[in-house]
């Protein structure tokens, strides 16, 4: 940033600046707080304008921070205060980038010290009364509790210090986005947005409890990161947590209020089928160890929820096989559909491996059926999608697809000459949702044909329902090692044509058929010969 009171420095003067602001910052970077060494970092320090003089700020040494160059030149807001703010996102970002997740509310609230104390409630003729004594706050506070006209739910408006909150993370599983550097600058330039999280709390005989925030979680965090350690909540007393989930769930689809990534759909669709079981369960008088009962059941106990409960079933499928912890593809998958370091995204494997392995038919069998021989249908159906998902991972992605050098602008990089490694290029082409779309089917034909051959008939729209022997597994593995084998992967002149933008299934149907693309090129040497695939 440019500043004529640094421009008039000398050389000695600038020095002199840059070590009272040393000394003044305890030897740390303004921005991520990390140690300077004068003498090593050198010339990649920067001085600048804490407060941009743009906004107001004084080009005088009472506005002005040293910071480490490389952070100030990646900082995203020009404000050297929010700057810093939203590098103690970013931290929080790497502190749980190891358990392959994004940070959300409840990590904020403990980064803080928050999430801490329960509280306990007392609600009679129409008050709310607590205390705050852990924190040291012995006075009784007493509200009033209002009803909610429509949902007929009772609620009480509140502010609370953050040790008193802690996140929903079963009707609100969403992360936090990047875009919380945007209402960090937001509030940080005293710009009011609608503030208040909702929360529920449940009473139960005056017995401590946790205040759940489960809307609203981006402006708390938000908040909290900026130093709040107070805020307002209207919270819900004894709610419906079914209404609760229903709500956030058509938030993110049918009214497309928030932005609901598809992992996170499935996920709240997986929560309501467990609450239908439990209340199935509950409504029969059956114990909670009881699975006597089938999909179908459930569908026809709770008949005006059919469409629905059909979907919650597959999505209940979905979810237990990506997060499976023995999931070995889910390291390569991008949950949230915008970032650059993974080479599948969530919609690619919904569309291909749910949608083609999956049966979409609600079954008839008990839930319980053969569980313990192992053969129950949906058990050995997740298990075997999860193996299959694992051969994958390990023939295509573990060490060879490398994360650092990530997706981004692949073609465009081999184009301009960049050394990049095969491997990890293979995997990248191997990954476009029209190139997987069509190989994975040769997979689907490969286990029908193998049954087939073996003389036992299958329904094909259940075929990961049949327990696949061995041998079939082998033939599998040695079509997906193959098949990254071939040249055209790696073929640097096809950058610009054949893998230079999105293709539809088509393009890639007609390469593997014919070796031909639809307009002629020849991409591959000869069709795709699936008995030559099948052997090593």
């Amino acid at each position: 940033m440019s500043s004529l009171y640094l421009n008039r420095l000398t050389h000695e003067d600038f020095f002199a600046l840059k070590k009272r602001l040393f000394e003044t910052q305890n030897g740390k970077c303004f921005i991520c707080n990390e140690s300077i060494d004068i003498q090593v970092h050198g010339n990649d320090l920067d001085i600048d304008h804490i407060i941009p003089t743009s906004m107001g700020g004084r080009d005088d040494p009472i506005n002005f921070a040293l910071a480490h160059a490389s952070c100030n030149r990646s900082k995203q807001a020009a404000n050297l205060e929010v700057a810093r703010v939203i590098h103690r996102f970013d931290d929080l970002k790497n502190d749980v980038l190891p358990d392959n997740r994004s940070p959300n509310l409840e990590d904020v609230l403990k980064k803080y010290n928050g999430a801490k104390y329960q509280i306990t409630l007392i609600k009679s003729n129409n008050y709310i009364r607590y205390s705050l004594n852990q924190i040291g706050s012995p006075s009784v506070i007493e509200l009033p509790v209002y009803k909610d006209e429509l949902s007929g739910f009772e609620y009480f408006f509140t502010k609370l210090p953050i040790e008193y909150l802690y996140h929903d993370d079963k009707i609100n599983p969403r992360s936090i986005g990047q875009n919380v550097g945007k209402l960090i600058q937001e509030f940080y330039q005293k710009r009011p947005q609608l503030h208040p999280s909702l929360a529920w709390v449940e009473i139960v005989d005056d017995q401590p409890t946790q205040i759940k925030i489960f809307d609203g979680q981006h402006k708390a965090a938000a908040q909290i990161l900026l130093g709040v350690r107070d805020l307002p909540v209207r919270v819900f007393i004894n709610p419906d947590l079914d209404i609760l989930l229903k709500t956030n769930m058509n938030a993110g689809t049918t009214l497309r209020q928030v932005a609901f990534d598809l992992s996170i759909r499935r996920y709240l669709g997986n929560s309501l089928y467990i609450d239908r079981i439990e209340r199935y369960r509950v409504e029969h008088e059956l114990s909670n160890e009881d699975f006597s009962f089938s999909e179908i059941d459930i569908i026809r106990h709770f008949k005006g929820e059919a469409r629905e409960l059909k979907r919650y079933i597959l999505d209940s499928v979905r979810d237990s096989i990506i997060r499976d912890p023995d999931n070995k593809l889910a390291d390569f998958i991008d949950f949230g559909g915008r970032q650059t370091e993974r080479p599948l995204s969530y919609s690619t494997i919904d569309k291909t491996f749910f949608s083609f392995f999956i049966c979409q038919e609600v079954l008839e069998t008990p839930l319980d059926y053969r569980f313990d021989e192992g053969e129950n249908p949906r058990e050995l159906e997740k298990e075997q999608i999860l193996h299959l998902m694992n051969i994958i991972a390990e023939e295509i992605y573990v060490g060879k697809f490398n994360s650092e050098i990530g997706t981004r602008r692949i073609e465009s990089r081999i184009q301009n000459n960049e050394d990049l490694p095969l491997n990890h290029v293979r995997a990248f082409r191997l990954s476009k949702e029209e190139v997987i779309h069509n190989w994975l089917r040769y997979v689907d034909q490969i286990t029908r044909n193998f049954f087939i051959m073996q003389g036992k008939p299958v329904n094909e729209k259940k075929l990961f329902q049949y327990k696949f022997p061995q041998p079939l597994w082998e033939i599998i593995r040695i079509f997906i090692r193959n098949l990254f084998n071939l040249p055209v992967w790696a073929n640097n002149s096809l950058s610009a044509t054949v893998f230079g933008g999105k293709q539809n299934y088509d393009f890639w149907q007609s390469i593997f058929e014919s070796g031909k693309s639809p307009q002629g090129v020849q991409v591959l040497t000869e069709p795709l010969n699936l008995m030559k695939m099948i052997h090593d």
